[in-house]
């Protein structure tokens, strides 16, 4: 099946596309915050690089959060428009699980912290166990949530020591890494695997289609947000006040 992966649950802008042949390509545009700018130009370049129309694709994967507002807004309206307009399904994914995933295929064993940045002093977190083979555990030692850093290495100095070092990696570790490198056990993994790869998004919607799971209609797709949006906030604390 030929195949579009669109990631931006973080400031970096990222297209992964394999088409049926084997043939892939990834572009990935960091630390600008253009989501609008450059996803689709992003799409049209990699699409064009593997010789594919819109039109040849079967199915459209998804980073569908947490993450920035904006970024989740941008790339899942995106999704939905290519999956509405061709008649095709999504291929829904959170942004944790894709840095977990991704911390398996590099090599990372063991407890891994996934980390993204969410502003506002604090970050989306999730620990799970990564096995040698690259499985990943299905039960969870720390479930997603949105936490403040002091109180996320807080939850990592609660986990057993015993039982093996945590590493944590995201934008979210790397933002924070003072305070959770400060945490026995806890090695932040940096630079490298900031933000969510569209490679293992597409590996991961790759995977899950080679099981039999059936693409979900894109009007059922929608940004996993975690809280409320920034002017929902704004609003509530100026009519409290």
């Amino acid at each position: 099946m030929n195949l579009v992966a669109i990631e931006t649950a973080t400031e970096t802008v990222g297209v992964a596309v394999r088409a049926d042949t084997g043939v892939e390509a990834e572009l990935v545009v960091t630390g600008r915050r253009r989501h609008v700018e450059s996803l689709t130009p992003a799409l049209e370049h990699l699409l064009r690089q593997v010789a594919l129309d819109p039109a040849d694709l079967g199915a459209v994967a998804v980073d569908t959060g947490p993450g920035l507002f904006t970024g989740l807004r941008v790339g899942v309206a995106a999704a939905k428009g290519l999956g509405q307009a061709l008649g095709i399904g999504l291929v829904a994914a959170s942004s944790l699980d894709i840095l977990l995933a991704a911390a398996a295929e590099a090599g990372h064993h063991g407890r891994v912290c996934a980390a993204v940045d969410a502003r506002r002093g604090e970050v989306f977190a999730a620990v799970r166990v990564v096995g040698n083979g690259g499985s990943i555990a299905s039960s969870e030692l720390l479930a997603p949530a949105l936490y403040a850093p002091d109180a996320l290495a807080a939850a990592l100095r609660d986990l057993e020591a015993a039982a093996g070092p945590v590493r944590a990696l995201g934008d979210g570790a790397q933002r924070y890494a003072a305070v959770l490198g400060a945490v026995p056990g806890v090695e932040v993994v940096t630079p490298s695997l900031s933000y969510p790869p569209p490679s293992t998004l597409l590996r991961l919607a790759q995977d899950r289609l080679a099981v039999g799971e059936a693409p979900v209609p894109a009007a059922s797709v929608v940004p996993l947000y975690m809280r409320e949006a920034d002017a929902t906030s704004n609003f509530a604390r100026a009519e409290r006040s």
